[in-house]
């Protein structure tokens, strides 16, 4: 089409465009000129707009318009998405036929109904059974406590839920309402559901505003946020229901991993995890897939190097002593580099490994080139603080391993904290893979539906929408320079902004939308900007309520990690509060609010003010002069985030309970001065003003066209840009979008993508850079670079997930394990260490002998020294003093016996073990490793085996004998012994899992040098893997036995146990 902008077309405009007759044309893209030549005064009078039209539109494109929704219609049709969904409608009419019986319940009726399902699943009925009812009894509840009904489309996304699938539902169609379908019904089995969210606010949001629903129909609810007690995350952990976030939850799986006792255990074992709600699932498996959890302690001491090697990093210049690969982050350094900086650090060899400076220098130089400040983290307190590249916020407890996050602070000359070793460490795929059913809600996961199914075996349904999404998305724009961008990104903020349309600009990084925001207040246009630093993060809510009304412009990054709407004509609840706010916070405290944490004021120029009426002017007053008062007659002095939460609490009450109920308790309590029922009665009654105030405003921005939303550039992923776009047009409103992408952008550069042809073309057309082209050629040739993107990140997480189920097998073992010692009985553990000294025994054998030979060959006096140094001093003298010939002798005599008694048995003329195998569970458990001996096939098949099998019985008979018979002697209760049986298990085990972490990191870098080889890095890791962890497991048994017996033998020398 060509044409200026669609946003210059009067159409687009108009919130009924008329259609105007087309005209033959040949042009397939089109130019746009900058409409403004100069920079506008404050009162933007001056404003002139120019067009340049190539040519008008042909009749082809009509046509070719009307096939497009002819053929979106008929793909529709066939998509398997189009008859499950339409299969989900006879569960919709289940729903809607129980509907009228279910109004007619009271609520004591209706809360009831929670025990009656309960009962009826006990009797052996399916969830299947009661989904239709149950789904209803959840729908009329939310309806009393929320006002709000599930729609239609709602139920399917329940249904979508409940069957272990992702639902996409697009942006304001009430996905957390949805969740409370799926997560009540699969809570009545009293296993527990937890509903995952991005972060801690949303998990309080959701957990006290759909808890209501939950904790109404009789279920508990729990929260997990960061800062609880032990105490306090068990209690929650414990709930029907639980709201949490996906690092807090990955974060105590991994620490009820190291916990050392079965008291600090938090979670439900031995079954901690049952059913998962994953909101934004997209964002937690797919986005953050690429980074594990990790828990980390600290290791190294050489935190001195950091800063010699910064500076060093200074010396070196790029493309001379280095060169970089954005694509993957690495750095290479050449034999010049290589030369100056052995010289400069006084070392011959880098890779010395007792003066290893090459990790330093490394580290150093991608602190360098990756790490930009304000990009990926920010200063503040003198600390280094990781900004979120999903969400835009900054993440106060996090920090990068492998020395990058001391490699950051030597750069920026802050103060260096200890290295860190690797203590436990999972991926959120294999944490997640831990549920035996799993479901998720998005906005967009339909592009990676097929990752989700190969990864996950979780298929992707299309909810579709309640209302007809009329959204308008406008052709990409490309520039060849970044400065034309940004030039054009301001001039139709600019021109937005003169229409009265709210605008949402979308920008990568803390560095691109302070340009932005410089670039507007050259022109005088008033802004918010919301991004990772404190003065603009602590008004989030605040920005993000206003972003919808008349004349807002927000500035944003990564607001597609926001987790909030943005409702045209303001959000009436938040606005309400901010108002109460500012009527009351003086009067509570006289503290000025800390910029760092509550941020700094926001733009509220040209909106329109909100007329509260006078009663609740009236309140307002009371509640002030009644918080003064309380100050005055009882002391009290608040502080600015007391208050503030103070204020909270009352609109929660307000929302909690019913007005009648909020009078009552002004009325009883009014000698006592209720001042927070009655800052809840002023919130109402704001609130109601608001919601008249948003409502009328909400009308004028949809006949002036909705949100108007503008990308600054394409992401790594199409799902990014489509959740950019979900900001406009929720709920059936009008909006449009617009992406602005110029050829300097990172990720052009990033991936060494041929932009050469796109230069040319527009110096073809045009002499000025800073024209704008648009078309279906651009466009798409900038998916085409996008999906190779797409295709390359891709093959990175499945690469981590390929190399992560192998220690994924691994940690289960090392974790059941561990859970098994630490909640099982104590007769259990003493097994384990039974167990686990007959293997020390097997290793010694299989050591020294061999099946198929005599036993004149084996290595009788090897076998021997290595048992007795086992043993310790738990055997007597008498064993201490056999020797090989004595041992062969015994041997040879034991083939010549025609009967052996198993009870009894002991090797001919050595040492009988001592009868400590009296009472029936020992003898069972003398027997039972007897046939455990002669079933295995860790001997093969040789005239010998049944002398090794004996060899195998006589040797573990005496050392566990020997074992318990010191025990016994010791006179210590068998509660104590029981516990230090379980300390030395755990502890050993943590101690090898811990350096089986590092060796398997290690592992995963060097197999990649061996595909220079022709080999597969995958199958090295599985074969060289399985080694170290058999070894692994090899060193844990010997250390734990080695241990107790040391232990044992000398009880009072062993005041403490130094694994």
């Amino acid at each position: 089409m060509a044409t200026v902008p669609a946003f210059l077309n009067p159409s687009f405009l108009s919130p009924k465009p008329k259609l105007k007759p087309p005209q033959p044309s040949t042009t397939t893209f089109s130019l746009t000129k900058p409409f403004l030549t100069l920079p506008p005064p404050p009162s933007f009078s001056s404003f002139r707009l120019q067009r340049w039209r190539l040519a008008p539109r042909p009749t082809s494109a009509v046509l070719k318009d009307h096939l497009g929704r002819v053929t979106k219609t008929w793909s529709d049709f066939t998509s398997l998405n189009y008859w499950v969904v339409l299969d989900y409608y006879r569960l919709v009419n289940s729903v809607n036929a129980l509907e009228p019986k279910i109004q007619s319940l009271s609520d004591e009726q209706l809360t009831a109904k929670t025990v009656e399902f309960r009962r009826r699943l006990r009797q052996g009925e399916t969830l299947a059974d009661i989904q239709a009812e149950a789904f209803a009894v959840v729908r009329e509840a939310a309806r009393r406590k929320l006002g709000m009904r599930h729609f239609d489309v709602q139920i399917i996304g329940g249904a979508v839920l409940h069957d272990g699938s992702i639902a996409e539902m697009k942006t304001g169609e009430g996905k957390t309402l949805v969740s409370t379908l799926a997560a009540y019904l699969n809570a009545l089995t009293g296993e527990g559901v937890h509903v995952v969210t991005v972060n801690d606010y949303l998990a309080q949001r959701d957990a006290e505003w759909m808890g209501r629903v939950h904790r109404f129909l009789g279920l508990s609810v729990g929260l997990i946020q960061r800062g609880m007690t032990a105490e306090e995350r068990r209690s929650n952990y414990r709930c029907d229901i639980t709201y949490t976030n996906n690092s807090e939850l990955g974060f105590d799986y991994l620490r009820d991993n190291l916990a050392g006792n079965s008291g600090q255990l938090v979670m439900r074992w031995p079954k901690p995890f049952h059913f998962a709600i994953v909101d934004e699932v997209d964002s937690v498996l797919i986005d953050e897939g690429r980074n594990p959890l990790l828990i980390s302690g600290e290791a190294s001491k050489d935190a001195a190097r950091y800063p010699v090697a910064a500076k060093m990093a200074e010396l070196l210049v790029q493309g001379l002593h280095y060169n970089v690969e954005l694509k993957d982050n690495s750095v290479e350094l050449t034999e010049e580099g290589i030369a100056l900086a052995e010289t400069a650090l006084e070392t011959n060899d880098l890779w010395d490994e007792n003066d290893p400076w090459a990790r330093f220098v490394m580290n150093a130089l991608k602190a360098k080139e990756f790490y930009r400040r304000d990009v990926q983290y920010i200063v503040r307190d003198g600390k280094a603080l990781i900004i979120n590249e999903l969400t835009g916020r900054v993440e106060e407890k996090r920090r990068w391993s492998e020395g990058i996050h001391q490699a950051v602070e030597a750069k920026e000359g802050l103060k260096i904290q200890a290295d860190s070793v690797i203590v436990a460490q999972i991926t959120y795929q294999s944490l997640f893979k831990l549920y035996p059913k799993l479901s998720g809600m998005t906005g967009t996961a339909k592009t990676e539906e097929k990752e989700f199914l190969k990864m996950f075996q979780i298929p992707v349904i299309e909810v579709p929408t309640n209302l007809p999404n009329i959204r308008k998305d406008l052709p990409i724009q490309a520039f060849a320079t970044a400065r034309g961008k940004w030039d054009h990104v301001r001039q139709e903020v600019a021109y937005m902004f003169r229409l009265g349309r709210p605008v949402l600009v979308g920008t990568t990084s803390v560095e691109n939308s302070e340009h932005l925001s410089d670039l507007l207040r050259e022109w005088n246009i008033p802004h918010n900007v919301l991004n990772a630093r404190p003065k603009y993060a602590g008004k989030e809510a605040e920005i993000v309520a206003q972003a919808g009304q008349k004349n807002a412009i927000t500035i944003s990054t990564n607001m597609a990690g926001r987790g909030t709407d943005i409702i045209l004509g303001g959000n009436p609840k938040m606005l309400a509060r901010e108002i109460i706010e500012d009527q009351l916070l003086s009067a509570l405290t006289r503290e000025a609010p800390n910029v760092e944490v509550d941020g700094g004021e926001i733009s509220k120029k040209v909106l329109s003010k909100i007329k509260v009426g006078s009663s609740s002017l009236a309140l307002l007053a009371k509640a002030a002069l009644m918080a003064k008062y309380v100050c005055k007659s009882e002391g009290k002095s608040w502080t600015y985030q007391k208050a503030k939460t103070l204020i909270l609490e009352a609109v929660e009450m307000s929302q909690s309970i019913n007005l009648k109920d909020i009078e009552k308790l002004v009325d009883e309590e009014s000698e006592m001065y209720p001042l927070g029922p009655t800052i809840a009665l002023a919130y109402l009654s704001v609130l109601k003003d608001c919601e008249v105030h948003c409502s009328r405003e909400g009308y004028e921005v949809k006949k002036i066209g909705g949100l108007h939303v503008i990308g600054t550039s394409l992401h790594e992923s199409r799902r990014i840009d489509n959740q950019l776009r979900g900001r406009a047009g929720r709920q059936g409103d009008p909006g449009s979008t617009r992406f602005m992408v110029s050829l300097q952008d990172e990720m052009f550069q990033k991936f060494n993508f041929d932009t050469e042809w796109a230069v040319r073309l527009i110096s073809k057309i045009t002499n000025d850079e800073d024209v704008p082209i648009e078309g279906e050629t651009i466009v798409k040739q900038l998916l085409a670079l996008q999906i190779n993107v797409e295709k390359y990140f891709f093959g990175i997480r499945k690469s981590l997930v390929e190399f992560d189920e192998v220690l994924e097998v691994q940690r289960k073992h090392v974790y059941d394990l561990r859970q098994l010692i630490l909640t099982g009985d104590s007769e259990s553990c003493s097994q384990y260490i039974l167990q686990y000294m007959q293997a020390v025994v097997d290793e010694i054998v299989f050591g020294n002998v061999d099946p198929l030979k005599h036993p004149r060959s084996w290595s009788l006096g090897k076998l021997l020294k290595e048992f007795i140094s086992i043993a310790g001093r738990l055997l007597d003298d008498s064993f201490a003093g056999i020797t090989k010939d004595a041992l062969l002798k015994s041997l040879g005599q034991l083939q010549d016996s025609s009967s052996i008694d198993i009870d009894s048995f002991y090797l001919p003329n050595l040492p009988k073990p001592s009868n400590s195998f009296r009472g029936i569970r020992r003898k069972s458990s003398s027997l039972k490793r007897w046939l455990a001996i002669c079933s295995d096939d860790l001997t093969v098949n040789g005239r010998y085996r049944a002398t090794i099998n004996l060899l195998r019985k006589y040797l573990g008979d005496t050392l566990i004998a020997s074992y318990l018979n010191v025990i016994e002697e010791s006179g210590y209760d068998d509660a104590y012994v029981k516990e230090i049986e379980r300390a030395v298990l755990v502890k050993t085990l943590d101690c090898f899992w811990r350096d089986h972490l590092i060796n398997m990191n290690r592992l995963s870098s060097a197999v990649n040098i061996r595909s220079f080889g022709h080999r597969n890095p995958l199958e090295e890791y599985k074969i060289d893997g399985c080694r170290f962890f058999i070894s692994m497991l090899s060193a844990t048994r010997r250390l734990t036995v080695e241990t107790l017996l040391q232990y044992w033998s000398s009880p009072m020398e062993s005041q403490e146990l130094f694994l």
